[in-house]
Parts: C-alpha cells; sequence; structure tokens
C-alpha cells in the first residue's frame, strides 16, 4: 500500500520494531482515514485498531479536560459469536473492558496541559486477539501512537509493559493463558525514564520484586519510545495550535486581597467536616463579592461598566478558589512540614471497627479510618453460584466476588443513583485482587463468596478501606482466608520547582489527593503485597520516590493490619447458623453420568424431592448445598445408591416394583432393580405370589449373586434366617 494516495491526502506507512523479543508492527493511514489520529498495531497476531479524534473547537463551558478513552471488544477477534440466543450484537462493555480503558486512560490524561479545553477521544478496538499477547500492554502503547499523531499538546510518547512470575523468575509480557500459573500480574506505564501507571495482583511479592519489575519495564520498553519518536519525526507531525483555560494571576490576587493575607491560616488543623465547612464558607463570599454568572462579551455590553468592575466568569472564580486551596495544601505540606490535619508525613488517620453487627447476614464488618467509612458484608454461597465470565478472551467461572458501591450521601451530595460505573467496577475490581490471593481452595472451602462494600462516608482511600472491611467481614464469616490482607493509599507532593524536594504521605485523605501528585494504594498481608494501584497527576515519578513510597507503604499497611487484629484475630470456628451448608461427596467419575441421568432427569428429580443444590466437579466430586441436614442426607443416600456397586452377602431394603408369576422385581438401591425368584419369598413352598407380596411392599433382601449379564439375584428368604 506504499504508493497508494489516500483519501484528505494522509498517506500510508509501515514501521517496524523489536519488544520483548516479538516484531511490534505500526501502520498508519491504513485504515480510519477520518480519525485525526490513526494506527493499526501488530504484535504476534493481536492486532489493534487505536484511533484519536479531537474537535476542532475547545468546549470553554468543560470545568475539565473532556478525554474520553474506550477499549472495544469485538467478539471475532477471538473467533466467537457473543451473546445470547436471542441478541447476539455486542452489547455493554465487560469489567475487563472497562478496566482496560481505565489503564489506558490513566497515563495518558496527566500527560495533557492543564486547562486544555478540546474534546478527545481515543478508541481502541481489538480486531484481532492471541491469548498469547497481553492485549492491556498493547491497547497502552497503540492508544499513544495515535495521540501522537493526531498533533495534540500530548507530552508523551508512552509505551507499557507487563510483568508475572514464573518458574520464580520475572517474565515480561506473559500472556493470558500464564497468568494463572504466575504470582504476579503487573502492569506497568510510563514514559523513556520513569513510571506514569502501575496496576498489579500478586500472591504476596515483595517490595524489592516489584522495584525490580519497575526497572526492567523502563529497560525494556526503550525500542516503543524510539519508534514512535521516529515515527513524528519522519512524518513531520507537529502540535495544532490550542488555547488553554485557566483563570489568570490577577483573579487569584483578587481573592487573595478580598480574603486577607491571613485566610489560609483558617484551614489549618482543623477536623475534616470543619475544614470542609470553612472552606464552604469562603468559596460562597468569593464568589458572591467577585463572580459573574454566564459572563460574555455580550453581557458586558449590556451592564455598565461600574457593575462588572473587578468581576470575573464564575467558573474562572471557582477554579481559581480551588487552585488556591490546593497551593496552601501543598505549602503546608512542603514548607510547614504540616499536613491539613495536622499529622505528620507517615501517621495513619484514627481506626474504629466492628464485626458481626448485621444478625441476619453472613459475615460483616464496619471499618471506619478517619472520615472514611466502609459497611462490607461477605455472604457464602453453592458452588453454582459462581460467576460465568464470558469474555470475548476467556471462559471461566469466578467463585469470589467483590462490590464496590459509591453512593452520593457519602460525600455529602444529593444526585440520581445509577448502575455501576467505571469507578465502582475498577474500585471493586482493585479489592477483589487484593483478597482473592488469600482465598482458600474450594477443596478446602468449597463456597462461592461475595463481598459488598457500602461507602457510607468518603474522604480518601475508600478502595482500601473497602480491602480491610473484606478482611474483616471475611473473617467474621467464617472463611479460612490463608492470611489477613489491609490496604493503604500514599500520596506525594513534589515542589515543581525542585524535583528533590518532596514529602510521601501515608493515608492520604480527600484534600491531599486532590492537592497531590499521587494516589498509590497498596494492599498485602504480612508477607507480602497483594495488588497495587499508582495513578498522577506529574508527568512521571523516579525509581527512587517509588521505592521509598513502598516501604512506608509497607509499614503503614502492617500497622493498620495490627489494629485489624485486634479486633478479631483469626477467622471464626463455625459459619452463620443463616450461612448454607455445603457437603461434598466423592464418586467415581464416571458414574456422573448415572446421577444426572438422561437430560438431567435424574439430579433434577433428586433436587425437587429433596431441596437442595447439588453441583457435580468433572473429577466426580460432588457438592451439595442445603440449610437443611435431613434433606442433605437425604440426598446423599440417593446419591450414594445410585453409584453404589453391588454387594453379594449384603442385606438391603427393597421396594416391590413388579410382581410377575415367577417372581417379584424389587428396587434395592435408587434406580436400581434386582429379582426375587418365588422360590426365595419364603421357607416354604408358594403357589401364588401375589397372595405374599404386591407393588409397593418394603421389606429386607439378602444380595445373593450378579449373573454375568448383570442381573442382580436377591432372597427374602434369606434376609430373614
Amino acid at each position: 500500500m506504499n504508493n497508494i494516495v489516500h483519501p484528505f491526502g494522509k498517506k500510508y506507512h509501515k514501521y517496524e520494531t523489536t519488544f520483548a523479543d516479538k516484531k511490534l508492527i505500526v501502520e498508519v493511514n491504513k485504515v480510519a482515514f477520518q480519525a485525526t489520529g490513526s494506527a493499526l498495531v501488530r504484535y504476534g497476531d493481536t492486532v489493534l485498531l487505536a484511533t484519536t479524534t479531537v474537535s476542532e473547537q475547545p468546549n470553554e463551558a468543560a470545568g475539565f479536560f473532556p478525554l474520553m478513552v474506550e477499549y472495544q471488544e469485538r467478539w471475532y477477534a477471538s473467533g466467537k459469536i457473543a451473546g445470547s440466543r436471542f441478541v447476539k450484537r455486542e452489547g455493554r462493555p465487560s469489567d475487563r473492558a472497562v478496566l482496560i480503558s481505565r489503564l489506558i486512560d490513566r497515563p495518558i490524561r496527566p500527560l495533557f496541559p492543564k486547562g486544555y479545553r478540546n474534546s478527545v477521544q481515543i478508541v481502541i478496538t481489538a480486531l484481532s486477539v492471541d491469548s498469547s499477547i497481553p492485549t492491556e500492554v498493547l491497547g497502552i502503547i497503540a492508544a499513544s501512537i495515535s495521540t501522537v499523531l493526531a498533533g495534540v499538546p500530548f507530552d508523551g510518547p508512552i509505551a507499557a509493559a507487563k510483568f508475572g512470575i514464573i518458574d520464580r523468575k520475572l517474565k515480561l509480557n506473559p500472556g493470558m493463558d500464564e497468568d494463572q500459573d504466575s504470582r504476579l500480574e503487573l502492569v506497568v506505564a510510563g514514559k523513556q525514564d520513569s513510571i506514569m501507571m502501575v496496576e498489579a495482583g500478586a500472591s504476596e511479592v515483595q517490595e524489592e520484586t516489584i522495584l525490580k519489575a519497575f526497572e526492567q519495564a523502563i529497560e525494556a520498553w526503550q525500542p516503543v519510545i524510539e519508534l514512535q519518536k521516529q515515527i513524528v519525526s519522519e512524518l513531520g507531525i507537529e502540535t495544532t495550535p490550542y488555547q488553554l483555560f485557566k483563570p489568570g494571576q490577577e483573579i487569584e490576587d483578587k481573592i487573595i486581597e478580598f480574603l486577607g493575607d491571613d485566610w489560609s491560616d483558617k484551614l489549618k488543623l482543623n477536623s475534616n467536616n470543619n475544614r470542609k465547612e470553612v472552606i464552604s464558607s469562603l468559596r460562597d463570599q468569593v464568589i458572591e463579592a467577585l463572580a459573574v454568572s454566564e459572563y460574555t462579551p455580550e453581557l458586558a455590553r449590556e451592564i455598565s461598566s461600574d457593575d462588572i468592575a473587578g468581576r470575573y466568569p464564575k467558573g474562572e472564580v471557582l477554579e481559581a478558589f480551588e487552585s488556591l486551596v490546593h497551593k496552601q495544601v501543598r505549602q503546608g505540606i512542603l514548607v510547614d512540614l504540616e499536613r491539613p490535619d495536622g499529622r505528620k508525613s507517615t501517621d495513619i488517620r484514627t481506626l474504629s471497627m466492628e464485626v458481626g453487627f448485621l444478625p441476619r447476614t453472613h459475615g460483616s464488618a464496619i471499618f471506619t479510618r478517619g472520615a472514611t467509612q466502609t459497611i462490607s458484608v461477605a455472604t457464602l454461597g453453592s458452588a453454582g453460584s459462581a460467576q460465568l465470565v464470558d469474555t470475548m478472551e476467556e471462559d471461566t467461572d469466578k467463585r469470589y466476588m467483590h462490590h464496590y458501591n459509591f453512593p452520593p450521601f457519602s460525600v455529602g451530595d444529593a444526585r440520581p443513583m445509577r448502575s455501576a460505573g467505571r469507578r465502582e467496577i475498577g474500585h471493586g475490581a482493585l479489592a477483589e485482587r487484593a483478597i482473592v490471593p488469600m482465598i482458600p481452595d474450594k477443596t478446602q472451602f468449597p463456597y462461592t463468596i461475595r463481598v459488598v462494600s457500602d461507602i457510607t462516608s468518603s474522604s480518601g482511600s475508600t478502595s482500601m478501606a473497602s480491602v480491610c472491611g473484606s478482611t474483616l467481614s471475611l473473617m467474621d464469616a467464617g472463611v479460612p482466608l490463608r492470611r489477613p490482607v489491609s490496604g493503604i493509599a500514599m500520596g506525594l507532593v513534589i515542589d515543581k520547582d525542585d524535583s528533590g524536594n518532596y514529602q510521601i504521605l501515608s493515608d492520604i485523605q480527600d484534600a491531599e489527593d486532590f492537592a497531590g501528585d499521587m494516589d498509590f494504594k497498596v494492599a498485602g498481608t504480612s508477607k507480602g503485597i497483594t495488588a497495587l494501584q499508582m495513578d498522577i497527576k506529574v508527568k512521571g515519578l523516579t525509581l527512587e520516590i517509588l521505592g521509598k513510597a513502598l516501604d512506608q507503604a509497607k509499614q503503614g499497611r502492617l500497622s493498620i493490619l495490627d489494629s485489624m487484629l485486634k479486633v478479631i484475630d483469626q477467622p471464626r470456628a463455625s459459619l452463620s447458623p443463616f450461612a448454607p451448608a455445603i457437603i461434598t461427596i466423592q464418586i467415581d467419575p464416571d458414574k456422573i453420568g448415572a446421577v444426572i441421568g438422561k437430560g438431567g432427569e435424574t439430579i433434577q428429580g433428586i433436587i425437587a424431592d429433596t431441596g437442595v443444590e447439588i453441583d457435580i466437579e468433572d473429577d466426580g466430586q460432588i457438592l451439595i448445598t442445603s440449610p437443611d441436614q435431613i434433606a442433605s442426607d437425604k440426598a446423599i443416600a440417593i446419591i450414594q445408591g445410585l453409584v453404589a456397586e453391588p454387594e453379594i452377602g449384603k442385606v438391603y431394603q427393597v421396594k416391590v416394583v413388579k410382581v410377575l408369576d415367577f417372581g417379584a422385581f424389587v428396587e434395592y438401591l435408587p434406580g436400581k432393580e434386582g429379582m426375587i425368584h418365588i422360590s426365595e419369598i419364603a421357607d416354604k413352598r408358594i403357589e401364588d405370589i401375589a397372595q405374599e407380596v404386591v407393588v409397593g411392599d418394603q421389606f429386607e433382601a439378602k444380595l445373593i449373586g450378579v449373573d454375568d449379564r448383570g442381573r442382580v439375584k436377591l432372597s427374602k428368604r434369606a434376609a430373614n434366617q
């Protein structure tokens, strides 16, 4: 296609490099000609289409950067037809697609200048998927390529890498087919020599190993960064002129003049709620004194100069005020070494916890840290309650689920409540990742487990609060966790004029999150890390800063864990009386068909007769779930009867099912019949068998033989001797 001139004057270009011993191929302007920037990116047999589209005019009314990142799954990419019997079109994005969209967004968003208001939409579409290729890594790279091609003020390029631990060694870019055997699933993204984003699930991995992976990631993605620089250089990509919408220094000066030089002293050493009230009051005063709503040139012509003198658009005044508050927080931390609530950099907010406070649930806990609070509730269910995960890339069952809810009242808002959004899905997935490695194997604890964390008050790090609350509720439910898990969110404030001057903050609250430069969530046990997530607002962090943050996080989460163990130090010895009981029996896998029956008739009959739930594993393990012991015992007896082999000499309780002239057919085990010859009915000669037995009679009979055709012979007479 090199010599073909495409529509709109765009030309086809192809670039290649080697990344982790595989070819990375980038084709520019092969498809999607009308996107501002587009590229087909191929790595192995995985092919992604990345497009970046930018609005011509800025959205002046937006109070934030309008960036939209969408990762689209196309089921054809893996040779599958999606959907139910009636709907075959791809519908709502899967949780995995949502998580990958968030993963791509997080390292890209901070690299646009503050005040940029042009709408930017990045769409990554999976066209072909090879499970040996980490799709999320390629998605980040593809998004960076299409964005640098778009000529927007993007301070890239960026790249990404994934690491697992296979055979006790770090492995670069393992595929999904290898993740299940790995103790680590780490995705890291960044610029040429710094880290921008981290996401990880792990099975008690040490901090040193994580740092080693960071170092190897920076080394590994250098060819990808250089390739993108080559594309920009050879294609002559230049940044399109743009306008930034930021309040001028004049507005900030006016606010300080109005409030007085000592205004920031009012915000110091107050409780979180009181500080919010003070800020709200000051904000209202500033708006009343300095702002004009819907301020436009037309409005200016209609209002006398005296009325608008010294007044500014309301949006700009609000932004300037928030900027001043953030500067005050940063100043206090970097210069005065004082956090908004008076804590030192390593201090944890006041903790309080309670378990078992809900009487009818299987396990419950309230976890409170400062003004952040969550109610976490654990529910135990049968193996059949596991979630079927059916996506473009995998088909599996999930027996541990964590769902996170963030209602508006948790931050004092009154707004419509909708279904779970990206934030709720992301926070729930992070907490789930933190706990999963500590969930016992189903052979030890055969339950499906669901934990719901409802955030009842939010002031920073609700996801890590839900990790702690989940651990407490699981222990209260009697789930034999391998070890308890705690979590903490770390913050960072860096002097923009002196990068060597910074403060790492343990257990950040909302004011420090909004004004700070990093949100680094770390969860783990006393033995190591189980989950990581890092987002930053600056343009990359050094390995030195990340190493110190991990060390400080370890001390913080272990301190929180100690407090948790004072409330409940081990899982309860018994389950809630309201939890279902699961009884496990083992049968010969070859006998599974006998239990299921033709078309499932036999197993459905057992369920209908006893009221239990029955789940059968391929290895012959049968799980019977019921809160009623009598029902469970009945179901077990039926199943054991279905799979039992006839034992010569054993006496069975039989039931007559048919009577013929020469004998009676009886059911000696569920679904199994044998015959009692007329001569084996009694110790006397019988002329008319109908005088001795009728259909429905029950009595004991001894199994006296099995012929070469498998026919079972029983004797009532022998059982009475």
